[in-house]
């Protein structure tokens, strides 16, 4: 198997489609699921290669998993490890998550740096701090690439946390550590995705005593979780959405994506709306359309509810359909535009530059280097331009997305190289472009 997709594109995509379960809960949840005393389930639970090879390394850990379609129950009882290998642990950032189930059931817990897609250096130091604040003892071994943990007292105790800068998976880590502690825990400037609150509100049906207000997550600890009601439904994956609305627009087509909530894409609907693009809100789903040429805008990414930084690699290809020179400033992640290269090979014109900021360390959410001059962290799209087809190869998976859109809107044969790693994320996407039009096929 060559890991390719082949693409014959020009063809406007429309359709219906349905989204699938959210992958950034998807993958918290069945964590989640080890802290729980008897068995777990779920549905909506997403076929993708993310969930698969978690539940590959849940399972070599000893706890009995079974899954049929998007039905994936866990059994957590015969837990039996307590070290996660490097092989396993490499390949899935949240793996470094089981800190949480595996100190409470084991007192210790040894898990390698964490993987997946490299956004930069994604500094895991929060994660650290928050751990700590629980009462966990914690190094990292260089030599040997691992961080080990023990839970001294045997139990983790109730603390108030502040997150410097807000961190999505640091956020959840420390919900799932605070749930199980001794006494009350405060969380501070903690993330609100929605993906964060459908964690919090499934923790909360099974036991769980947990209150947000705004940016801050009130936990009082349990002594034990049990799912009352079964399975739990995960909620629909926004950021599919975002990216289907986006193949819609950048073909010329007209897709209609059910079971989509209009407030989780409020900014997004937004930026669609401030380009021209053709928007029409229906019962359990939205519409994109295009309706007219395409306007330039100026987006920054920023913590949500803000535009989401999964949305900008598919705007910004979106963005070289519109009149006019349009921007975009990436501010969570310091390495998020790997895939600029590849759309300036079918034809994009775009940009790096650096704008200009007294406040850095507050908009950045990332590690900043000593050196601020070696910065570049906006682009500039020039549009409209006509893209042509190419050899195009997948450096992350939104990126991932991105070039597949840019070939189906290129006329001629494309070929997308690195297809496993948009599987991580995207449940059988080949299927539903398919069944939108377009011409594709995995080799």
């Amino acid at each position: 198997m060559e890991d390719a997709f082949i693409v014959q594109g020009g063809q406007p995509l429309k359709g219906e489609i349905e989204l699938s379960g959210a992958k950034n809960v998807a993958l918290k949840v069945l964590i989640a699921a080890l802290l729980f005393d008897r068995q777990v389930t779920f549905s909506n639970i997403p076929e993708i290669a993310d969930v698969k090879e978690l539940l590959r390394l849940l399972s070599l850990l000893g706890a009995d998993v079974k899954q049929e379609k998007n039905i994936v129950s866990i059994d957590p009882t015969k837990l039996n490890k307590w070290e996660v290998d490097l092989l396993h642990g490499s390949k899935i950032r949240v793996s470094f998550m089981l800190f949480a189930p595996l100190l409470y059931r084991f007192k210790e817990a040894i898990i390698p740096n964490p993987g997946g897609c490299r956004l930069g250096a994604r500094p895991i130091d929060r994660h650290v701090d928050s751990l700590k604040s629980f009462g966990v003892d914690i190094n990292y071994n260089p030599d040997t690439g691992f961080y080990k943990a023990t839970l001294p007292t045997g139990k983790f105790r109730g603390s108030k946390f502040h997150f410097e800068k807000s961190t999505h998976t640091g956020t959840e880590l420390a919900v799932l550590t605070a749930v199980m502690a001794q006494g009350e825990s405060v969380i501070e400037n903690a993330a609100q995705e929605p993906e964060v609150d459908d964690l919090i509100q499934f923790l909360n049906q099974n036991g769980a005593k947990i209150r947000r207000a705004n940016s801050n997550i009130y936990i009082e600890g349990v002594d034990s979780l049990v799912q009352k009601d079964k399975p739990y439904h995960i909620m629909y994956d926004e950021l599919e959405a975002a990216t289907y609305g986006v193949f819609a627009l950048a073909t010329k087509g007209d897709i209609t994506i059910k079971h989509t909530k209009r407030k989780h894409l409020k900014y997004f609907i937004e930026k669609v709306m401030q380009a021209g693009g053709g928007i029409e809100y229906l019962n359990g789903g939205i519409r994109f359309f295009y309706k007219e040429p395409l306007k330039k805008t100026d987006v920054i990414t920023v913590p949500y509810p803000g535009f989401r930084t999964d949305w900008q690699a598919q705007w910004a290809l979106l963005m070289t359909q519109a009149e006019g020179e349009s921007t975009i400033h990436e501010t969570i992640f310091e390495n998020k535009f790997g895939y600029v290269n590849e759309l300036k090979k079918v034809g994009a014109k775009i940009e790096f530059f650096q704008p200009n900021m007294s406040n850095i360390d507050k908009i950045y959410q990332f590690s900043l280097p000593e050196d601020h001059s070696s910065l570049m962290q906006a682009i500039k799209v020039s549009g409209p331009t006509k893209l042509h087809n190419g050899v195009l190869v997948v450096r992350d998976i939104r990126a991932g997305a991105t070039v597949l859109i840019a070939s189906c809107m290129a006329r001629g044969e494309s070929v997308i190289q690195g297809a496993s790693i948009i599987d991580r994320g995207y449940e059988r996407i080949e299927n539903k472009l398919i069944m939108l039009g377009a011409k594709i096929k995995r080799v």
